[in-house]
């Protein structure tokens, strides 16, 4: 079992990795949830966030090119049994969520907790009206929809049965896209969705029920995967007072009202610019570490919507203090939260040998950049035996210039010239860096984001310890069987 002082120590860490999380209303909802319980000040601002976001609308948007996000997130708490407190971790929202639809209930979601299974359940609960026989169901106007799933393994089960659409459906549902459901007799369908995902999950059920399907086809980089178990050990968890819930409450009406939550049939119609310094810090996050792709393919592929998520956050931080203007205190919280989602991703679903394997490759890689900065033009051969000095084999040298020529826009570019004289012989390639590459142009401030190792390493004790327990607690449930 993890000793109690590796937890606090991960925690510890945490809180002063990641303080920016904690913004405005967000981190006050959160201290209050867990000032003096065991719940994870992130996972509470992680429920939080998702609901508001939800509860705002499609009223604002931020447009980027031909791209039109809203604020509503799919957000999934991964923590292990018990220790997680992902249930916990909502309670105090809920409360909030209350007190809201108490005083407005015009300016609150929708708010399903019973689980999803199908394309056509999900549709029914915002549908467009349909008709059975001579009876007509009116629509549903309010898009408005946040799902607590506490089962998130559920879903994955879902969709990975034959002709089940659910991950499709949810693709749908983070665009903001209609929903179809694909039926025959008395069709149900719901435009213009505005829907929230606040779900659970345990390490071990995400990574044996993520299918190889859910983690190319685009629904697994939609969601805001993170890792958060109990905050610290309280024997005697004190209840957040009503004083401070009806607070918050009213605080958030507020920020819902100026956001136009309670005029939900309205789309489109407050548009959320950058200011001038925002819109500078955005571009140099573009071209650096938002498009990094040192992790590996696959991790690379996990998170290939971080612009999205950051964007789609940091307008609901700009909200929340009733601004249409993103400004960097807005970006820099929201550029947080994203670089959790990162390590999380890695911790969960990269092996130490993948690790290794990605940091090698992102090692040599920075090497040969610095080499072909200081000496131009150069060929695979003095790569080799001048840059590396014979010491780094073909295949990894080959794995790093095509993860350089693999980034957009390519950090190194590669000519081919032929012998001269009309020699036999294969052409001779030269490699040099790209005049407008993410790392020539802007130099060191777009550099990645490098997690902390102490961080990578307790979170990965965990994983490990977090296998043996689900093992240990499946034997002595079969030997209680067995006695019983």
């Amino acid at each position: 079992m993890i000793k109690k002082s590796n937890s606090l120590i991960f925690t510890a860490m945490l809180l002063s990795l990641l303080p920016d999380c904690l913004y405005g209303i967000v981190g006050d909802v959160a201290r209050a949830g867990s000032e003096n319980t065991e719940v994870n000040p992130y996972a509470l601002a992680a429920a939080f966030m998702t609901y508001v976001g939800v509860s705002i609308g499609r009223g604002p948007y931020k447009q980027i090119g031909d791209d039109w996000h809203h604020t509503n997130l799919f957000a999934v708490h991964v923590g292990r049994s018990s220790l997680g407190r992902k249930g916990t971790a909502k309670k105090l929202v809920t409360r909030i969520a209350k007190a809201i639809a108490a005083i407005d209930q015009n300016i609150a979601p929708k708010i399903h907790a019973g689980g999803l299974s199908s394309t056509e359940g999900l549709a029914m609960m915002i549908h467009d009206g349909y008709k059975v026989g001579a009876v007509t169901t009116p629509p549903i106007e309010d898009k408005r929809l946040l799902v607590m799933e506490s089962e998130f393994a559920n879903v994955l089960h879902q969709a990975a049965r034959n002709g089940n659409t659910l991950s499709t459906t949810l693709r749908s549902a983070w665009d903001g896209t209609s929903i179809q459901p694909a039926v025959k007799n008395n069709p149900v369908w719901a435009s213009n969705p505005h829907i929230g995902l606040m779900a659970d999950i345990t390490p071990t059920e995400l990574l044996d029920m993520m299918s190889s399907r859910e983690l190319t086809n685009g629904f697994a980089n939609r969601l805001l995967i993170f890792w958060a178990e109990g905050a610290k050990v309280v024997a005697f968890p004190t209840s957040t007072p009503q004083r401070v819930v009806d607070d918050l409450a009213k605080r958030t009406i507020a920020i819902l009202q100026f956001a136009g939550a309670d005029r939900y049939v309205d789309r489109d119609v407050f548009q959320v610019e950058f200011s001038a310094e925002a819109k500078k810090l955005y571009e140099c996050l573009y071209m650096g570490e938002l498009r990094d792709r040192s992790a590996g393919e696959r991790i690379t592929g996990l998170l290939a919507r971080r612009p999205a998520v950051l964007l789609r956050i940091a307008t609901l931080f700009a909200l929340t203090d009733k601004t249409l203007i993103i400004n960097t205190a807005h970006l820099n919280a929201a550029l947080a939260w994203v670089r959790y989602w990162v390590d999380s991703v890695k911790f969960i679903f990269q092996s130490a040998v993948d690790e290794e394997a990605a940091a090698e490759v992102a090692a040599i890689s920075e090497k040969m950049v610095a080499y072909l900065k200081e000496h131009g033009k150069t060929t695979r051969t003095e790569l080799t035996k001048i840059c590396f000095q014979g010491h780094v084999s073909r295949s990894r040298i080959d794995k790093a210039i095509d993860e350089l020529l693999a980034v957009n826009p390519p950090v190194i570019e590669v000519e081919s010239i032929k012998r001269p004289n009309g020699k036999p012989g294969s052409s001779t390639k030269y490699y040099q860096c790209c005049a407008n590459s993410a790392n020539s142009a802007n130099g060191e401030t777009c550099r990645p984001h490098v997690p902390d190792l102490g961080v990578v390493r307790s979170l990965r004790s965990q994983r490990s310890v977090a296998a043996k327990d689900l093992s240990d607690q499946e034997v002595s449930h079969k030997s209680q069987m067995s006695l019983a």
